[in-house]
């Protein structure tokens, strides 16, 4: 089998450290089974896309040595593939409109793992006075299994924990679920390394996956960078955006973070750093990573 991995932030900013581990995660892991490595921008809601953004994103990973293996694929020229799975879904009801607000389920809604749980209102078609706002799938009482390559065994019954979840948002825009599987499909993608912060999502992916039929790529999730307050660091914070005068600190930085075997002292340029990095590389020294599921 071809490995072939991906890495695919959101152009709403620029780079930041924590984006920059996840990059040097699935890159090197990549270059380490001699595989492809796809950059695609997540940016079905193109609302959020920040004017330079992707240029900025292009310019920070070429002075950080990052090589992709395909012309960069965008989300937002998916937007009539994504329509197409959609229709399918809903014609093999596998999923149906739903007409209620966020506020409606979070009123009447059980606690689940993301939020109050969908309590099945437009299950079984619109009740009378509602208009169609989202589209949901229709979840099985089953539980999803599979073994995280960094964070061990997961299993989560999707029903009871999540419920019904959004494929369509009320905006009209495909949600990340329904569009990330549908790209690691027609991507043809292997292997998904990632941060741990997707890692209560992927059971819902792999529900999604089974649905259609795809193949499953292995997943694997790591740790996130924090900051000094325990957050998750952002895009939306421009301070800690990447600098691209010497990125070599950076990128030893995020390798130390990957708990790696320490490089060479003598190491004086990117192109060395990727040639011991891919080398090295051992995926059995990566931090486990932890997340609610």
């Amino acid at each position: 089998m071809t490995y072939r991995g991906r890495f695919a932030p959101s152009p709403t900013g620029r780079l930041h450290f924590g984006s920059l581990v996840a990059a040097v995660a699935s890159y090197t892991d990549a270059l380490h089974h001699q595989g492809e490595w796809l950059l695609r921008f997540d940016d079905v809601d193109e609302t959020r896309t920040l004017p330079g953004a992707v240029d900025g994103i292009l310019t920070t990973l070429d002075a950080f040595g990052f090589e992709w293996s395909a012309e960069p694929a965008s989300q937002s020229d998916r937007v009539d593939l994504y329509q197409a799975i959609l229709d399918r879904l809903l014609t093999e009801d596998l999923a149906f409109y739903c007409g209620c607000s966020r506020k409606e389920i979070e009123a009447v809604g059980r606690p689940g793992t993301d939020g109050p749980l969908y309590p099945g209102t437009c299950r079984n078609g619109l009740p009378r006075g509602k208009r169609p706002r989202s589209i949901r799938l229709r979840v099985e009482n089953k539980t999803v299994r599979f073994v995280d390559r960094f964070a061990g065994p997961v299993q989560q019954n999707v029903a009871q924990q999540i419920g019904d979840f959004v494929i369509r948002r009320a905006d009209g825009f495909a949600a990340y679920q329904l569009a990330v599987v549908v790209d690691d499909s027609i991507e043809n993608i292997t292997h998904v390394v990632r941060g741990a912060d997707l890692l209560e999502s992927t059971p819902r992916q792999l529900y999604l996956q089974q649905q259609l039929g795809f193949t499953y790529p292995v997943y694997g999730h790591i740790p996130l960078v924090r900051d000094a307050c325990g957050k998750k660091l952002s895009k939306d914070d421009a301070a800690r955006a990447l600098t691209l005068n010497n990125p070599l600190p950076s990128l030893l930085a995020a390798w130390q973070f990957l708990g790696q075997v320490s490089l060479a002292s003598d190491i004086t340029h990117v192109s060395e750093f990727w040639s011991e990095a891919t080398r090295l590389w051992s995926p059995a020294r990566v931090p486990i990573a932890t997340g609610e599921v």
